[in-house]
C-alpha cells in the first residue's frame, strides 16, 4: 500500500508541474501565482484522470499531498521552470517522463508503452515491465489465459501500473492454434460434412427422403470447413480487442526470464519486458524415422484436411483418436481405408469391457469392447491390420509404398495407397523458444516441468497445455489457462484432473471420464456397474441410431461416480453431464433422482445411474 501511495504522489507531483511549465508562456509575473492558480487545474485534471484508480478519498488525498510539494518546490525556489530544461524537469527527479505517460495514457495506448521504454527503465531499472503477463502462443490455452488475466485485471505495482496489462505472442499469424486451425475445429466440420453427404447418399431413402442423384463437391466442403475456422480465429481476435489483450504476430523466445524476444511476422524484431511469462506453445505431430511428410502424399493430420481430391486407397498409420476421425472423414467420401496399428486394439483409452445391447428387440446381452468398436467401424468400409509395424513408407511413382510386418516379427509386405496418414500421436512444441537461455527444465519426453501451480524452475514463467504433463486434450489447456490467470491474480486456481473427458467424434461417438473398469480393478476398489442400451432409448429408437450404450461405474460403499463410458450418438455431448456430477461428487443415486427431459438420450445416463445405484433401471 505505501508503495502503491508513493508511486501515485510521484504522478501527481509530475501532473502538476507538467501543467505549471506550460503555463510559464502565460504572462504571469510570479512562479507562486503560478503554483497556486495551477494547483486548482492541476487537482482537477489528476481528479478526472485518475481517481478511478483507487477511490476518491485516495485521489484527494494524493492531489492534496502534490499540490503543497509544488507550492513548496516553486515558491521556496527549490525549483524553477526554464527554457533550458528537458521536458521542464531537472535531471534529479523522475518526474517529466511520468507524467507524459499519465497525461496522455487514455489516447494512445501504445504511446504510453513507447515512452515508459525509454524513460522509466533509466530510473527504476528493477521495477520496470512493460506487461503484467505475457502469453508465448495463442492456441486453446493460450488464448483463454490471456483473456482471463486481462478479465482479472492484472497491474503491475509499479510505476507501470499503467502500462498495457497482458500480450500473446502467436506465430501462427491467427490465433486458436492448432485446435482451431489445422486440429479440432477443422475436423469437426469435416467430420459433419462427410457424415452428411454418407447419411444422404446411404440412409435417407429408408427414412422416407428420395433425393435423387448424390453428388460430392470437395471443394465446398473445403470451403465450409475453411469458413468456420476464419470465423472463430476472428472472434477470438475480436475477443482480444473487446478485453484489451495485445496481439503480436510473431515467434516469441526467452531472452532471459523476463524478457521475450520476438521476431514479427512483418520483419520487425522487438523484445517484450513482462513480470510473468505463460508458455502455452503446444505440440506438434511425432513423426517416424524414415518416413518424410510431404503433406501432399504423405500426410500429417494438417495435410489430411486439405485434399484436393478423394483418394481412392488411404492408408492411416495409427488407431488412435485422430487416425480414426479422419479414417472416417475420408471413408465416407469414398476411399478404401486401411489402418495400421501397432498395439492390438483400437482407440486409446476405451473402456475394455462395455455391456453392449443388441439392436434386436429380444435384448440379448453381449460385451462391447474395442474389437467391437473395430467390428462397427469394419461395417463402415475400415480395414484393420493390428499388431503391426511400420518399418518405412516412400513415394513411388506417384504411389505411396508403405512397409509393414507383424509387431512381434513375421512376414513383411507393401501395402500400396494414394494417400498415407501419419497419427501416432503428438510431442510437444518448444523449438526456438529459448528454453536453455533461462534454464527452464524439461523431461526425457521434451515436456516443460511444473509444479501443482504450473511453475517452471524459473518462479515467473509458468506452463500450460500440450508443452507439459497431461492428456494433450484442448478443453484440459483451456481450464489450465484460466486457472493459470487466476494463480497469478490471486494465488488460487483450479484444474481437476481426475474428470478430464475424452471424445472420439467417429459415428457412432465414444466418449468416457474418469477412470476405467481396469483402473479400478487394478486400485483393489470395490465397485458396482449400470450398463444401459441406447436400443432402450426412446429418442436414440425415434433416430433410428441406437447402436452403443452408457456404462456408469460407482464406488459400491459410497455410490459415488468414478467413470462414465459411452459410445453412441451424441456421447461427446453426453459425457458433460457426468463430467459435471463427477466435479461436485454426485453420486449415481442423485444422477438417477435428477428429472431429465423426455424424450431424450441424456435419460439413457440417468437409466445408467439407476442400475449402478439400484441394481435396476425402468426402462430396462
Amino acid at each position: 500500500m505505501i508503495e502503491t501511495i508513493s508511486v501515485h504522489v510521484l504522478r501527481s507531483v509530475g501532473g502538476f508541474s507538467g501543467v505549471a511549465y506550460a503555463a510559464t508562456k502565460l504572462p504571469w509575473s510570479s512562479n507562486v501565482q503560478i503554483s497556486w492558480t495551477l494547483a486548482i487545474i492541476s487537482f482537477a485534471l489528476w481528479f478526472l484522470f485518475d481517481r478511478t484508480m483507487h477511490g476518491f478519498g485516495l485521489a484527494l488525498l494524493i492531489s492534496f499531498i502534490g499540490t503543497i510539494a509544488v507550492y513548496v518546490v516553486v515558491a521556496h525556489g527549490l525549483y524553477s521552470f526554464g527554457h533550458g530544461d528537458i521536458y521542464g524537469v531537472r535531471t534529479w527527479v523522475p518526474v517529466k517522463p511520468v507524467v507524459i505517460i499519465s497525461n496522455i495514457r487514455l489516447l494512445n495506448p501504445a504511446i504510453n508503452r513507447d515512452l515508459l521504454s525509454t524513460f522509466l527503465p533509466i530510473f527504476l531499472p528493477s521495477a520496470y515491465y512493460e506487461y503484467d503477463v505475457v502469453v508465448i502462443g495463442g492456441g486453446p490455452g493460450g488464448y483463454p489465459a490471456a483473456i482471463k488475466a486481462a478479465q482479472l485485471g492484472l497491474k503491475v505495482e509499479t510505476l507501470c501500473a499503467i502500462c498495457q496489462i497482458v500480450a500473446c505472442v502467436e506465430k501462427r499469424g491467427s490465433l486458436g492454434g492448432t485446435c482451431l486451425n489445422v486440429g479440432c475445429i477443422p475436423s469437426k466440420a469435416m467430420l459433419n460434412n462427410s457424415h452428411i453427404y454418407h447419411q444422404t447418399k446411404h440412409d435417407l431413402g429408408s427414412r422416407g427422403i428420395d433425393v435423387g442423384d448424390v453428388n460430392l463437391n470437395l471443394g465446398n466442403m473445403l470451403k465450409a470447413k475453411d469458413k468456420a475456422v476464419t470465423g472463430l480465429t476472428k472472434g477470438v481476435e475480436f475477443l482480444f480487442k473487446k478485453y484489451k489483450v495485445e496481439y503480436i504476430k510473431g515467434w516469441g523466445r526467452f531472452a532471459s526470464a523476463n524478457g521475450i524476444e520476438v521476431d514479427g511476422l512483418d520483419g520487425s524484431k522487438t523484445t517484450l519486458k513482462a513480470k510473468n511469462v505463460v508458455i502455452a506453445t503446444g505440440s506438434e505431430p511425432t513423426h517416424i524415422p524414415g518416413i518424410e511428410i510431404d503433406e501432399k502424399k504423405i500426410v500429417t493430420s494438417t495435410g489430411a484436411l486439405s485434399l484436393e481430391k478423394v483418394p481412392e486407397k488411404f492408408i492411416v498409420i495409427g488407431g488412435g483418436v485422430i487416425g480414426l476421425e479422419l479414417g472416417s472423414v475420408w471413408s465416407r467420401l469414398g476411399s478404401e481405408v486401411t489402418v495400421v496399428e501397432y498395439l492390438g486394439a483400437i482407440g486409446g483409452g476405451l473402456d475394455s469391457e462395455l455391456a453392449y445391447i443388441d439392436r434386436s428387440l429380444s435384448f440379448h446381452c453381449f460385451l462391447f469392447n474395442s474389437k467391437s468398436f473395430t467390428k462397427t467401424l469394419t461395417k463402415q468400409g475400415f480395414k484393420f491390420k493390428l499388431n503391426t509395424k511400420v518399418n518405412g513408407a516412400k513415394v513411388v511413382d506417384g504411389k505411396v509404398k508403405v512397409d509393414v510386418e507383424a509387431a512381434k516379427g513375421g512376414n513383411s509386405e507393401t501395402l500400396d495407397a494414394d494417400v498415407v496418414l501419419v497419427s501416432v500421436g503428438r510431442r510437444p512444441f518448444t523449438d526456438g523458444l529459448g528454453l536453455d537461455n533461462v534454464g527452464i527444465e524439461v523431461d526425457n519426453r521434451g515436456r516443460v516441468v511444473i509444479d501443482s501451480e504450473f511453475k517452471t524452475n524459473v518462479p515467473n514463467i509458468r506452463c500450460i497445455g500440450d508443452v507439459t504433463f497431461g492428456p494433450m486434450l484442448a478443453h484440459k489447456a483451456e481450464d489450465e489457462g484460466f486457472a493459470v490467470a487466476e494463480i497469478i491474480a490471486s494465488g488460487h486456481g483450479h484444474v481437476n484432473y481426475d474428470v478430464i473427458p475424452s471424445v472420439i467424434y467417429t459415428h457412432p461417438e465414444v466418449a468416457w471420464v474418469g477412470k476405467s473398469e481396469d483402473e479400478i480393478k487394478k486400485a483393489g476398489v470395490s465397485y458396482k456397474v449400470g450398463s444401459y442400451p441406447f436400443v432402450a432409448n426412446s429418442r436414440a429408437r425415434t433416430n433410428d441410431d441406437t447402436e452403443g450404450l452408457v456404462k456408469v461405474i460407482t464406488d459400491s460403499e459410497t455410490d459415488r461416480i468414478l467413470g462414465v463410458h459411452i459410445i453412441g450418438p451424441n456421447a461427446g455431448e453426453m459425457i458433460a453431464e457426468a463430467a459435471l456430477a463427477m466435479e461436485y461428487g454426485a453420486s449415481a443415486e442423485d444422477v438417477g433422482r435428477t428429472c431429465h427431459a423426455h424424450p431424450t438420450l441424456a435419460e439413457a445416463f440417468k437409466e445408467a445411474c439407476l442400475l449402478a445405484s439400484f441394481g435396476t433401471a425402468i426402462n430396462f
